[in-house]
């Protein structure tokens, strides 16, 4: 039987003690970073080595804890660190009243203790009226199940692959694009927010105006950090996809950003065309132009409850490396 007052712990060690997190928390919040991110590239070695140091780790939780409005927890036990969480609010509107905690702002040395952790930290994040809180987590069972535990459920993942694909035969051909595909180009801009607007996605995101599309296409259709291809059916376009350095994405940072990776970062096919794997001929065409152009690996991401992507980019040989998970405090 426990001593009274003293709850038992799921791994029979001493209770955590939690604090807010504080700038003299950094270095020890890196240590426990490095750790869980030696351990998540026993399972994606393809991604970035360099946060196995702590130094560079610490550069990531001290960008995290510089963001505007950032607030967290620090948790010790026995004198050692056991875990932090840190999150902060982007300001669109789209994710609400909100509260993210990214690839640089979670880890402990004990999952159960994320819970305690959070209950600290989200105290503060609800007294602030932020009820919308999103956290990117390693895709470890352990961890996201502490997660799960606290009500999150899963929205969003991140995948990669090596760059040595096979391409299989398919009923369409793709090809790079030109400005002839402009408009097709447009339309399949809009195919996409269409798509996860609908059940079971019911995404928030607006979809664009077809003038403004075909404006920035115009606009940008010649710049060479972006490959462009198009799938043709019997001579129709019926689907596009482009690829760039990762870099270039905005959602993919700090430990989620691997050094010399491609990025898949769209890909569309019109309704009427779906089933004739022009999904899988595009995200194919991106993976040999990675290879093609020096990439080592090849990143993407998509909605969970994507129906199609979840199935296709899975499918292509992108295994999981990290996943969102929501929750909305009040309901």
């Amino acid at each position: 039987m426990p001593r009274p007052g003293r709850l038992p712990t799921l791994t029979g060690m001493s209770r955590i003690q939690v604090r807010s997190f504080t700038a003299d928390d950094i270095d020890a919040a890196a240590g426990l970073l490095a750790a869980r991110h030696r351990a998540h590239r026993r399972t994606a070695p393809l991604l970035s080595p360099s946060f196995e140091d702590p130094s560079v780790a610490a550069q990531a939780v001290a960008a995290a804890f510089a963001q505007p409005d950032a607030s967290g927890a620090f948790g010790v036990r026995d004198g050692q660190p056991a875990g932090f969480v840190l999150g902060a609010p982007k300001g669109s509107e789209l994710w609400g009243p909100n509260v993210w905690v990214e690839s640089a702002g979670h880890a402990c040395t004990d999952p159960e203790d994320l819970r305690d952790l959070y209950a600290v930290a989200a105290q503060r994040w609800v007294d602030e009226g932020r009820t919308a809180h999103y956290a990117l987590a390693p895709a470890d069972p352990a961890l996201l199940n502490s997660w799960y535990r606290l009500g999150f459920g899963q929205q969003h993942a991140h995948g990669i692959r090596d760059t040595a694909v096979e391409v299989t035969p398919s009923k369409v051909a793709v090809r790079p694009a030109v400005r002839a595909d402009i408009p097709l180009l447009a339309q399949l801009d809009l195919e996409l927010p269409h798509h996860q607007g609908r059940s079971p996605v019911f995404s928030a995101g607006s979809t664009p105006d077809l003038q403004e599309a075909l404006d920035e296409w115009e606009s940008d259709f010649d710049d060479p950090e972006y490959a462009v291809f198009v799938a043709e059916h019997e001579g129709a376009v019926i689907g596009s996809a482009i690829g760039c350095a990762l870099s270039k994405s905005g959602s993919h940072t700090a430990l989620a950003r691997t050094e010399n990776a491609g990025f898949l970062g769209f890909a569309a096919v019109l309704p009427a065309a779906r089933g004739l794997g022009a999904g899988r001929a595009l995200g194919e065409t991106v993976c040999v132009w990675a290879r093609d152009a020096g990439f080592t690996s090849v990143v993407t991401d998509w909605r969970v409850t994507n129906l199609l992507s979840s199935r296709a980019w899975p499918a292509l040989g992108f295994e999981e490396t990290f996943i969102r998970v929501h929750r909305v405090v009040g309901y």
